[in-house]
Formats: structure tokens, sequence, C-alpha cells
């Protein structure tokens, strides 16, 4: 709970809010992570080292753009967040330089990848995949999830809203993200905020998304029906 004193009234907000990352907040995070990775549901025992999709997708952008992260805190802990770059080609450079060395002694590559945890670890070890020419005009890349119980909610907007202004303040003028395809409820949500469709060969089973930072469309309180 928290409370804001005017002049001559105190406001009282009940319910989960959206705050800064802190260090703390690094296992919920990843519990999320986890826990959205099968296109918006559970993950959890489809890989068997259950960190993996947190030091693929989640790790990597606390560790190196902490102030670019933010949470959903249901008064106990992460329940959300949403966390990017500025710029994914100085991201990409980073995340071999700096993030791969922590975590890759975890994760050896398979010669030839036939398992969920081969194809993922496949990605982890090629971080200049996620630096594409059709997507240049969007530097900036985004992710955001949110456990189920705390969708539909309005929240998703509320967390979008803050990272888009951080980008939009850290110089980043258009941002883009990669969706699954067949997670209808995720692109629902980005539509009502305005992202649009960015067309990049041979995608596979992602569609791609762009819009500029800044200020989001005018809601009107109207909840998310999804998350990525």
């Amino acid at each position: 709970m928290t409370a804001k004193r005017g002049r001559n009234a105190v406001t009282t907000r009940t319910g989960p809010f959206v705050r800064p990352y802190r260090p703390g907040d690094r296992d919920a995070v990843y519990d999320v992570c986890v826990r959205t990775a099968d296109a918006g549901g559970d993950a959890r025992g489809i890989y068997r080292d259950p960190d993996l999709m947190g030091d693929l997708f989640a790790g990597p952008y606390v560790h190196l753009a902490p102030e670019l992260a933010f949470v959903l805190d249901d008064g106990e802990r992460a329940v959300g967040y949403a966390i990017g770059t500025a710029d994914t080609a100085a991201f990409a450079e980073a995340f071999r330089r700096e993030w791969l060395p922590r975590v890759a002694g975890r994760y050896p590559r398979a010669e030839a990848p036939r398992t969920p945890d081969d194809h993922m670890i496949e990605l982890l070890h090629t971080p200049e995949r996620m630096v594409l020419p059709e997507l240049a005009d969007h530097p900036a890349h985004l992710h955001i999830d949110i456990l189920p119980e705390h969708q539909r909610a309005g929240h998703g907007g509320e967390l979008m809203g803050e990272l888009l202004a951080a980008l939009r303040r850290a110089g980043a003028e258009r941002v883009h993200l990669g969706m699954l395809t067949a997670n209808t409820g995720a692109r629902r949500f980005y539509d009502r905020l305005g992202f649009h469709e960015l067309k990049v060969p041979d995608p596979g089973p992602l569609t791609y998304l762009g819009r500029a930072t800044g200020e989001l469309p005018h809601r009107r309180n109207r909840p998310e029906t999804g998350s990525a």
C-alpha cells in the first residue's frame, strides 16, 4: 500500500504497483519469466534447467540495463516486469562480452540441436541474432511478462508506459519486440498500445512489432487481454 499526501487529503493506493527493478527482484523476475515462457503459459518442466529462460530472456537485461527495468510489485514480490535496451546492436555486443561468460558454463552447445533445451541454448550462444537490418529504424527492444493472475487489470499498460518513457529518456525514438505469433492475446494487447507489424523475411514462429517510444495512447483504464 502506498499513500500520497496533498494539502488537504490523503490518497491511498492498494494492490499491485509498478516500480523500478531492484537487485533483490532477480529470483522473482526469473520465476515470472519461466512461468510465462510457453506462449504466455507455464514453461516449468519443459527445460532441464529452470533458470534457462531467465538467463536468456531476463537476466541479461536486468544485469546490463537495470535502469530500463520495471516490475509489478504485489506488495510481497515482483509478479511482472518490463525490461529492455535502448540499443539492440550494443546490447548484443555486451551480451557476448559480459553476460555470456557468466552463464555459458551451465549451457554447453549441442553439435546438432534437437531438444527444447538445445534450441534455447543455441539462442543464448548467438546474441547477434537479435540484430536484424529490417529493425534498424527501431533500435530499442523490450520484453514484458506478467503472471496470469495479474493480467487483464491494466498493469501491462502501466509497465509499458514506464519503460517507453525510460527508453525515450535514454535516446531511443523507436522500439521493437518479437512475439510468438501463436500468442494472440498478447497481439491484441500490443495492438491496443499502438504497436504495428514490422516486416522481417522468414521470421519463423515470431511476429515483429514496433512503435515510437514516448506516450501511450489514452486507454481509459481498458484492461489488457494478454501479455508477452
